[in-house]
């Protein structure tokens, strides 16, 4: 991820520590655009959270955690849990909430590796890197041989992409490029075969699309 991507991130993390705006908007590889709230992510509990830690009941690695929402609800919840996130302001803002965070990216070394029964990619987080199916490849060598991944997904007919995005913030500050992905529910096995992963289990919840998925 760019610089100016990483500094409009991290911008926007602040602004929801301080309960400011902190709307980013992404237009993606499609051409449409769509507001993003970054003050959710920095929420204790967001309405369809409940399904994705109920599947969490072992040690879990949370990609891309952000300000840490989902690690500190694993922790808890009486399990392991660790975040790691790109953004030192994310990991800043999860260890003042009391989650263990590491700042790197997942596809840099991993304590662990090989011995974790959950990995989440919630919140959009499959679009990290923006190839879906290298993303699910490498969460399957982080895995241990019975763990799941949980995926977040777009809703079915919605049309996946995979390629240059670029964000920016609201009023007239220039985007930034960077490559992220989207996946659609129905869309899943198109990213997950290649990886050696089929889903094992699908849900909506509050408007949210997750799967889990195993080895094949």
């Amino acid at each position: 991820m760019s610089a100016e991507v990483l500094s409009l991130y991290d911008e926007a993390l602040r602004a929801a520590e301080q309960r400011r705006g902190a709307e980013l908007i992404l237009r993606d590889a499609l051409g449409g655009e769509r507001v993003i709230d970054a003050a959710a992510w920095y929420r204790d509990r967001l309405p369809g959270d409940r399904g994705l830690l109920d599947r969490c009941s072992g040690p879990t690695l949370d990609v891309g955690c952000g300000p840490g929402r989902l690690t500190v609800a694993v922790a808890n919840r009486g399990y392991a849990s660790l975040g790691v996130d790109i953004s030192g302001t994310a990991v800043s803002i999860a260890r003042r909430r009391g989650a263990a965070v590491l700042r790197r990216s997942v596809f840099q070394p991993i304590p662990g590796t090989g011995r974790w029964r959950h990995i989440l990619l919630a919140d959009g987080n499959i679009g990290i890197g923006g190839d879906p199916s290298a993303l699910l490849r490498r969460c399957r060598n982080l895995m241990s041989p019975a763990g799941r991944v949980h995926v977040e997904l777009s809703p079915p007919g919605l049309r996946s992409w995979a390629g240059r995005a670029t964000v920016r913030g609201a009023g007239d500050s220039p985007a930034a490029p960077f490559r992220w992905a989207e996946v659609a529910a129905d869309d899943l096995a198109t990213f997950s075969g290649p990886a050696a992963l089929h889903p094992v289990d699908t849900w909506e919840e509050a408007g949210r699309w997750f799967a889990s998925l195993a080895r094949m």
